[in-house]
């Protein structure tokens, strides 16, 4: 449904030790929505995206998900399936020995055989600028490259919404533009980490920064 919440987070505390790094901490992304996050590093903003993905658990607040709240590990199953997460570091993401492995091992996972794997293949590479890639080995790849690999993986999976942390690090700029012509499509709902104020300008339509633990609009 178009503006329904897809993500809501309630009153959400966390911290690494004893000291809370988020603090009654509200956060609302719904269908359509696209949503930039600029801070100093240590802020929160990669542990944000670490609790929608159910990678950490909150010391207290509610996580709910596609209108549902996620709690146990198998509550995020789906989320994982529906969700597009690029992690900061490219080389926590990728782990076969091809590139083709790499992008066809979502969509193999969710049934997709033969020739309309390849094709999505094919597809998610060319929207990325590494065509002619599929034979090669990702570690031997550079960082910009792997970079663009991690979001191919991502968009094979043509994922509801994205997670992006960080989507432009180590890119050229024409690599740049081709991710802000992917995130330009219609259709997309997502939440971008990044440092790149130009960038976030382009894509984003809400921009927020952490102030003492919670979101702050930023003008």
């Amino acid at each position: 449904m178009e503006n329904s919440i897809v993500v809501n987070l309630s009153n959400i505390n966390f911290g690494y030790k004893e000291d809370l790094l988020l603090r009654d901490l509200n956060f609302v992304l719904r269908d359509g929505d696209r949503i930039g996050i600029i801070g100093p590093n240590g802020c929160g903003k990669t542990t944000l995206l670490y609790l929608i993905m159910g990678l950490l658990k909150p010391h207290k607040g509610g996580v709910e998900i596609f209108g549902r709240k996620r709690v146990r590990e198998d509550d995020f199953v789906e989320v994982r399936a529906k969700i597009g997460f690029l992690f900061q570091n490219s080389d926590d993401q990728l782990f076969c020995p091809s590139v083709r492995e790499e992008v066809a091992f979502g969509p193999l996972n969710f049934g997709k055989r033969g020739r309309e794997v390849e094709n999505i293949v094919d597809e998610s590479l060319g929207s990325v600028g590494l065509e002619g890639f599929k034979q090669r080995v990702p570690y031997h790849l550079s960082g910009g490259e792997k970079r663009r690999l991690a979001m191919a993986t991502i968009l094979a999976m043509k994922p509801r919404v994205l997670l992006l942390d960080e989507p432009t690090l180590g890119l050229d700029l024409p690599t740049v533009e081709k991710i802000v012509e992917i995130l330009n499509e219609p259709g997309l709902s997502y939440v971008i980490i990044s440092q790149n104020r130009d960038f976030l300008k382009r894509t984003a339509g809400k921009q927020y920064t952490f102030e003492n633990g919670a979101l702050k609009t930023l003008d």
